[in-house]
């Protein structure tokens, strides 16, 4: 990994992209200070700090997912925007008195069905005719949002992670928090999910 300090963010992003995946380790650890400076900077604005800084962690994680050198000025610039953007998201989700939107991560309905169980247990069916894959889509809806307002913001954001497919050692690190934690969490977003269609039945 010492090489990586002889090399510019827009070097390692590339290195990143031709698979060298312990480079989001090195990124995540180098730029956390950051992330901490944005964190105390808006925690004035009303926000919780640790989550913020969750919130922001994950918006380094989108940068890092995201950023084209073909298309932005330097990652520094784009991942502090992607950063503070998170955070301000996070803010605003907060004053409505209600967790991070699922919707604004990423849809249950359009989850890829490579996700495994938990997403199996929000499907209605693998209907063909378009009035039955209407009202399937309607009921996944419906589930999402019942399932959204009983998670927690840590449940949250381990189901936004889980779902764009991040392992449990990256989610750990993104939300400063032990594997152990990132499983429970998971298991307990399962059984919140399968509650919910035992109850719809």
């Amino acid at each position: 990994m010492a090489n990586y300090e002889q090399m510019t963010d827009e070097q390692l992003i590339r290195k990143l992209r031709r698979g060298d995946k312990n480079i989001i380790d090195y990124i995540m650890e180098k730029y956390k200070n950051l992330v901490r400076k944005e964190a105390n900077a808006m925690y004035l604005l009303g926000g919780e700090n640790d989550d913020l800084i969750q919130e922001g962690m994950i918006g380094l994680f989108k940068a890092v997912q995201d950023y084209d050198a073909e298309l932005e000025a330097s990652f520094f610039s784009f991942a502090k925007l992607c950063i503070t953007r998170q955070m301000y998201s996070a803010i605003a989700a907060s004053k409505r008195k209600k967790h991070s939107p699922l919707n604004s991560y990423i849809s249950l309905y359009e989850a890829n069905e490579e996700q495994g169980p938990l997403m199996e247990t929000m499907a209605a069916g693998h209907e063909s005719n378009p009035e039955e894959l209407l009202v399937s889509r309607e009921y996944a809806e419906l589930l999402e949002t019942k399932l959204e307002e009983s998670l927690s913001s840590l449940e949250n954001r381990v189901l936004y992670l889980h779902l764009l497919g991040t392992d449990y050692r990256t989610i750990a690190r993104l939300l400063d928090k032990s594997p152990k934690t990132i499983d429970n969490a998971l298991q307990r977003i399962k059984g919140k999910a399968e509650k919910i269609l035992r109850a719809e039945k």
